[in-house]
């Protein structure tokens, strides 16, 4: 029986906002036998991420534009199916870039493709979150970056987040105080009570740039001394006025701006007279420090010391709506989409 594999293509590209006209649901056919060295993965997990919408652009940019009228990438957890490769057995979960679809055919010799991981103490969806990119991209930033020391404060964006919620709980577990920003009080007080952060200020009740800078102020009235930004604009802005003298900025996401529209900051000269370290990072330019990671990682999480928590849409059908939701904030921590 010839088995069917639903897909989601990227058929256009935004201008402005992303819409569900952007995607495409088709149908392809996976082959009924496969070639030598070939697996063929079930998919089971999608990971929904904001870099993705960057890559709708057909602009200059860290990583090729997504290509048309072919499947959206994306990571994916899933178990393997069928094989003809000595390096992988039916029945092995693994993690790798399956893209938006319900099955991914593969060669399992291409190295880095495809990545063989244990259920025994992590969940398999968490390798998409905590113990995954999100995970690995919050260790970076805060220990290569940023690298608190004890007794700093350490400032986290869209603190709820997959990344953020990371960033925190390991600044934490490095003895430094724990900032975060998020909207609404749900997801503030979950940042609180439930990922143990110091304080979290929500920024839609601080609209302006005054009220958001007096409440950081009131939440790290020692100055912040390291920043993980996911988001830019208002938020970096206030953020900005409240840093101490050679703080750090790990600018990991500028989600504020991936509609395409300028972040200018308002007072860039803060940079120079306080002597702020700024900079960039792309988590997969760092494959060497992976393993390291994600031992710290999945010891954290297999032992329950890092907490986190998951949206999940069912169905890949619903892939294109729970996606432009993630980049409006409508969700609460990792957003996956369930396929099977």
């Amino acid at each position: 029986m010839t088995t069917i594999n639903r897909q989601i293509h990227l058929v256009s590209r935004p201008t402005g906002e992303a819409t569900a006209d952007n995607f495409k649901l088709v149908e392809a056919t996976v082959p009924d036998e496969l070639a030598d060295g070939q697996v063929l993965v079930r998919n089971h997990y999608l990971s929904l991420d904001p870099y993705m919408r960057g890559r709708m652009n057909d602009t200059k940019s860290y990583t090729a534009p997504q290509a048309l009228n072919e499947v959206m990438g994306g990571g994916t957890v899933g178990e393997v199916v069928a094989s003809k490769n000595s390096g992988f057995a039916v029945g092995d979960k693994v993690v790798g870039m399956g893209g938006w679809q319900e099955y991914q055919l593969l060669d399992g010799d291409t190295r880095g493709a495809l990545r063989k991981v244990s259920t025994e103490h992590v969940p398999l969806q968490a390798y998409l979150g905590a113990v995954g990119m999100p995970g690995v991209t919050a260790w970076y930033g805060l220990t290569q970056i940023i690298a608190p020391k004890e007794g700093n404060t350490v400032l986290v964006s869209a603190a709820s987040g997959a990344v953020g919620s990371v960033v925190g709980q390991l600044a934490k577990a490095r003895g430094a105080r724990a900032v975060g920003i998020a909207g609404g009080p749900e997801k503030c007080a979950f940042v609180i009570d439930e990922l143990g952060f110091d304080a979290c200020v929500d920024y839609k009740q601080h609209t302006d740039l005054k009220s958001l800078s007096q409440a950081l102020k009131q939440a790290a009235p020692d100055g912040i001394d390291g920043v993980f930004e996911n988001v830019g604009g208002l938020g970096l802005d206030a953020a900005l006025q409240r840093m101490n003298a050679f703080g750090r900025i790990a600018l990991c996401g500028m989600i504020a701006g991936y509609n395409g529209e300028p972040i200018p900051l308002q007072q860039p000269q803060l940079l120079l007279t306080n002597r702020l370290r700024v900079e960039g990072f792309i988590v997969s330019e760092h494959m060497e420090l992976w393993p390291q990671a994600l031992t710290e990682l999945a010891t954290l999480v297999g032992t329950g010391k890092l907490k986190y928590r998951e949206s999940i849409a069912e169905g890949l059908a619903s892939a294109p709506e729970a996606f432009l939701g993630l980049l409006k904030g409508r969700n609460f921590g990792k957003q996956l989409v369930k396929l099977v």
